[in-house]
């Protein structure tokens, strides 16, 4: 299974456009958490913490497509917590997809299975089921067994009933690379559309902070994960993946992928929440950047989230003609 090509073009004009009204800040993607409860919680995951006093809140399916609505964005990213929890996100996706945007459900996998018959395969709906490793290390890090098994087996018949699925995976301190490859190796067998990965972020909120990477660790690391020769249909733009490998160089543009929650939208974005706010342009606010990003704020530097750089690297395609051609080659490859 491919990634869509209308997803492409859709994108290609989405950009062509914004650039054309000369907007220099815009967002690529809505990142939507209609709830922050979640059946896990994981090694690494800060939200079930930070959102503990709201944690039985709920977007309604009105208050979620305003905030689709606000944004604009072409692409949607459902996630949490745990989306499936949800009480009505197959209305919340059956909204959103009347007018063809671009879903992707994001999931720890364990009601994947148990919730299909909620959605119906669409060219313009993926889940995203994350997984960081096989059996032994995934388990260990959403501290509940089963959990692997469970995940694959949502994946097998998500698949086989004909729904789009990719995975995403993130790579901690002492992440194992040979299990990657061999988690990897599964999922390309089973015919998922692609692998996301990225490495983790330290939020504050977790107590374990020797769990993530240093920047010049995570560049190490990807290094060897990402290796071409593999032949593995990661997910993530070639030139992110050159980010992390530490063989491009950009800027946060972590405003491409605003993120609304229960309290409104996280400012100044989906890692950090100084504060939230009802209003969605303050995040395009260039004075707002002024402040944030590695340099900036001790709490960005080893930042290296697809939310704040494969946006950046996308803009640099969108001004680098042959970086853009390249892209286009790749992603048509795949």
């Amino acid at each position: 299974m491919k990634r869509p090509l209308k997803l492409d073009l859709k994108m290609a004009r989405y950009l062509m456009l914004q650039k054309a009204k000369r907007r220099k800040r815009f967002p690529f993607v809505t990142m939507l958490e209609p709830l922050e409860a979640c059946n896990l919680h994981c090694i690494g995951c800060g939200r079930v913490i930070e959102y503990k006093d709201v944690i039985d809140k709920r977007l309604s399916i009105e208050e979620s497509l305003s905030a689709v609505h606000a944004s604009g964005a072409p692409i949607v990213s459902i996630s949490g917590g745990e989306p499936l929890l949800h009480e009505h996100i197959e209305e919340i996706v059956r909204a959103i997809l009347s007018e063809k945007r671009f879903i992707y459900l994001c999931t720890n996998g364990l009601l994947v299975e148990e919730k299909l018959d909620l959605f119906k395969p669409d060219p313009y709906f993926s889940f995203v089921v994350h997984l960081d490793g096989t059996k032994k290390i995934h388990d260990s890090v959403t501290q509940r067994a089963g959990s692997y098994e469970t995940a694959i087996a949502g994946i097998r018949e998500a698949l086989a009933r004909g729904f789009r699925v990719n995975t995403n995976s993130t790579l901690f301190h002492g992440s194992d690379v040979e299990d990657l490859h061999a988690l990897f190796s599964t999922l390309t067998s089973m015919g998922v559309e692609g692998l996301m990965v990225s490495p983790g972020y330290a939020y504050e909120n977790v107590s374990d902070r020797e769990l993530f990477l240093q920047r010049q660790e995570s560049i190490a690391v990807f290094r060897k994960a990402l290796d071409a020769s593999k032949g593995f249909p990661f997910y993530n733009n070639p030139l992110y993946l050159d980010f992390l490998r530490g063989e491009r160089q950009y800027d946060c543009a972590a405003w491409t992928t605003p993120t609304y929650t229960t309290l409104g939208w996280r400012k100044p974005c989906y890692i950090l929440a100084d504060k939230h706010t009802d209003d969605i342009n303050e995040l395009f606010d260039p004075q707002l950047w002024e402040n944030y990003g590695p340099g900036k704020d001790r709490r960005c530097v080893n930042c290296m989230m697809h939310s704040s750089f494969e946006g950046a690297s996308i803009l640099h395609a969108f001004s680098h003609p042959t970086d853009l051609i390249s892209v286009v080659r790749e992603e048509r490859r795949r």
